[in-house]
C-alpha cells in the first residue's frame, strides 16, 4: 500500500484537484472555528493537523504528510467508532466526543467537526503517492511534545485541550497535574502513532514484496 522513503521507486505527484479541495476546506473551516470558538482551538492536534496536511500536500512533503498521517489515523478511527456508536445507542464506548451531541455547541461547528472522517484518508492518499517516511515517528512525537505542553500553559483549563487536563474530555484527580502530563507526552506517540508506524512500515515492505 505504502512506499517508504528511499525506495528505488519513484513517487507520483499529488493531483491539482486534491490540493484545491483542501485549501477550500482550510479557507471555510479555519475562519468559522475562529469566530464560533476562538483561536484556543487551534491547539487541538488534530485541528493542527488540517494545516500541516495542507502545507505537506501542497509541498508534496513526505515528511508532513506522513506526520500528519501517524497524528490522523488511529485518531479519526477511535472518533468515528465513539461518534458512530453513540449516534446508533447512545453509548459513548469511548469518549471525548460527547460535544457532537450536545446542543450547547453550535450545530455548525459540529457539522465541521466531521472532518476527522475525512482527514485519514486524504493523508493515507498523500501518503500512498508520495510514499510514508519512517523517521515522521520521531517528528510527530517531537510536535507533540511541544503542543502538549503549550495547550496545558496557553489554553483554558475547562476546554482540556488535547486532554491535559485529563482523558478522553473529563477532568482528572487521581495523580498530580504535571506527572498526568509527563504522562500524557509518553503516551500519545505510544498509544496513537506507534500502532500506526508500524502498521504502515508492514504494508510498506508487504507492497515492494
Amino acid at each position: 500500500m505504502f512506499r517508504q522513503a528511499g525506495h528505488s521507486v519513484p513517487t507520483q505527484g499529488l493531483p491539482l484537484w486534491l490540493k484545491l479541495v483542501l485549501s477550500l476546506w482550510v479557507v471555510v473551516w479555519a475562519p468559522t472555528y475562529w469566530v464560533l470558538l476562538g483561536p484556543q482551538n487551534y491547539w487541538w492536534l488534530c485541528n493542527l493537523a488540517n494545516f500541516l496536511l495542507l502545507a505537506g500536500v501542497w509541498g508534496e512533503s513526505r515528511r508532513l504528510v506522513s506526520m500528519q498521517w501517524l497524528a490522523v489515523a488511529l485518531v479519526g478511527s477511535l472518533w468515528a467508532v465513539d461518534v458512530g456508536t453513540a449516534w446508533l445507542t447512545g453509548w459513548h464506548p469511548i469518549g471525548g466526543t460527547e460535544y457532537m451531541f450536545d446542543d450547547r455547541h453550535p450545530l455548525l461547528t459540529r457539522l465541521m467537526s466531521l472532518y476527522h472522517l475525512l482527514l485519514p484518508p486524504v493523508a493515507g492518499y498523500a501518503v500512498w503517492r508520495l510514499g510514508y517516511d519512517r523517521r515522521a515517528l520521531a517528528w510527530q512525537s517531537a510536535l507533540t511534545w511541544l503542543v502538549i505542553p503549550a495547550s496545558y500553559l496557553l489554553t483554558e483549563a475547562e476546554r482540556n485541550i488535547n486532554w491535559t487536563q485529563g482523558p478522553f474530555g473529563q477532568p482528572q484527580s487521581l495523580v498530580d497535574p504535571l506527572l498526568y502530563l509527563v504522562l500524557l507526552m509518553l503516551l500519545w506517540p505510544l498509544l496513537i502513532y506507534l500502532p500506526v508506524h508500524w502498521l504502515t512500515l508492514v504494508l510498506s515492505r508487504r507492497r515492494r514484496g
